[in-house]
């Protein structure tokens, strides 16, 4: 690769990594190309990417970004998986991928500029994804709202039951 070419790698990767909110390095030696794009197309589907870089162009690349931190686990060749969306469905997909076939090997990772253990990457592929929390969230405060407005209405339907008995009352004395 001559120098021109490996500016314009370096250029390209540092504008994605301003962007991207979650990255992981992940091991892949032992990958054969069959599982390589088949890893590649499921993380596409999350708005993700996996790029190989060499080590020495990824750490030029990540300079000032979120992701510098990471540079101390830069030794062996590695794969950068970028996410630029929600994190948790290519986290889930990534993971089920590293169970499904051993020889990829998720190494750690970062996000909102703190590193992630393999533990933490795990955990974080375990929640659930942004639209079910939108929802619990949802159905939680319409149900305060309802059980705000059944209090309200309480006291006027109390009142309207008494005023039904006193009604019943007085036409039995009638």
């Amino acid at each position: 690769m001559d120098r021109s070419t490996k500016k314009q790698v370096i250029d390209e990767l540092h504008e994605k990594l301003k962007s991207v909110k979650l990255a992981v390095l992940a091991d892949y030696s032992s990958m054969d190309v069959a599982q390589m794009t088949d890893l590649r197309n499921q993380l596409r589907n999350f708005n993700s990417e996996m790029r190989v870089v060499k080590n020495n162009l990824l750490k030029i690349a990540w300079k000032d970004t979120d992701f510098e931190l990471l540079d101390d686990y830069i030794k062996d060749p590695r794969a950068l998986i970028m996410n630029l969306g929600d994190v948790v469905e290519p986290t889930k997909a990534l993971v089920e991928f590293a169970k499904k076939n051993e020889n990829l090997e998720i190494i750690t990772g970062a996000l909102d500029g703190k590193v992630l253990t393999r533990e933490d990457i795990k955990v974080l592929a375990e929640l659930p994804s942004r639209e079910v929390l939108l929802a619990k969230l949802l159905s939680v405060m319409v149900g305060a709202q309802t059980q705000f407005v059944t209090v309200l209405s309480g006291v006027q339907r109390s009142f309207v039951q008494v005023l039904e008995a006193y009604r019943v009352q007085k036409e039995k004395e009638n």
